[in-house]
């Protein structure tokens, strides 16, 4: 996948569908259906449930991973800046850890997070004439680890960005003014992908996003971005991205061992 495809504009195909008519298409996992045909009633249901369905589906999916390794891409607004970044990443689920190598900016920066440990704090070694420091040992949430970022390490990789989407879906179905679409067809550069989009029409103090959309790899039936977008100062205006989160060339069938997330190993350099 070529690198910064991810925030170009993105393909959709024509057949899209709100979540009054039938949803159609198959975003299967190893012979599963995750994107089932299913008629849904407005009458009886919030038009998120069924995309809370398939998120759930989704998400289930990612558990079902021990770890994986991934090149993570990252766009969003931190205060008044916008903030993009591409990371080489590996993540396990048990005990959650995290290892990152920044490829751009900062290139050669490394953090390392493992709940449990280091005060449950974040192990960062810069990269350069910065790395004389040595390893700055920073808390998730504090101002140093926060300035580049909207959300805390504790917060990284798919499962918990799908439980995000999940969170703010099921807030969401409490209240109306919502609207959800399906489309066939996408593609994220050579990726085809399946898209969840629910948008809401009018501002109100009860809804962060505008629009989100959360992409679905059509072969592995993980989610793989996930975008949100604000909105507009004024009509006529196109909605700005706040956040775009998006992983490619997942590694899933691999073996992290606690030697992946310890400053002493020596493919490393702190």
């Amino acid at each position: 996948m070529a690198r910064g495809s991810f925030f170009s504009d993105s393909r959709f195909s024509r057949r899209r569908f709100t979540a009054s008519v039938a949803a159609v298409g198959m975003w299967g996992i190893a012979g599963s259906s995750v994107f089932a045909d299913e008629t849904v009633s407005e009458a009886t249901e919030h038009p998120l449930t069924p995309a809370l369905r398939h998120a759930r589906t989704c998400l289930e999916n990612v558990q079902k991973l021990n770890g994986y390794e991934c090149t993570f891409s990252k766009k969003e607004v931190v205060g008044r800046q916008t903030v993009s970044q591409t990371i080489r990443m590996k993540v396990r689920h048990e005990p959650f850890s995290v290892y990152m190598h920044f490829e751009e900016p900062n290139a050669g920066r490394e953090v390392i997070f493992v709940e449990g440990k280091n005060n449950n704090n974040l192990l960062v070694h810069e990269a350069g004439f910065a790395s004389l420091i040595g390893t700055l040992e920073l808390a998730p949430n504090g101002g140093q680890a926060m300035a580049e970022n909207r959300y805390p390490i504790t917060k990284a990789g798919i499962q918990k960005m799908m439980e995000a989407v999940i969170e703010q879906w099921e807030a969401e179905t409490k209240f109306g003014e919502t609207e959800v679409k399906y489309f066939e067809d996408a593609k994220i550069g050579d990726m085809k992908c399946r898209v969840i989009e629910s948008s809401h029409p009018q501002p109100r103090k009860q809804f962060t996003f505008h629009i989100t959309r959360v992409w679905i790899d059509e072969m592995s039936g993980l989610p793989v971005r996930v975008q949100q977008f604000g909105f507009p100062a004024k009509n006529g205006t196109k909605p700005p991205v706040v956040e775009d989160y998006a992983f490619s060339d997942i590694k899933a069938e691999v073996r992290l061992s606690d030697r992946d997330f310890d400053t002493k190993n020596p493919s490393y350099n702190y």
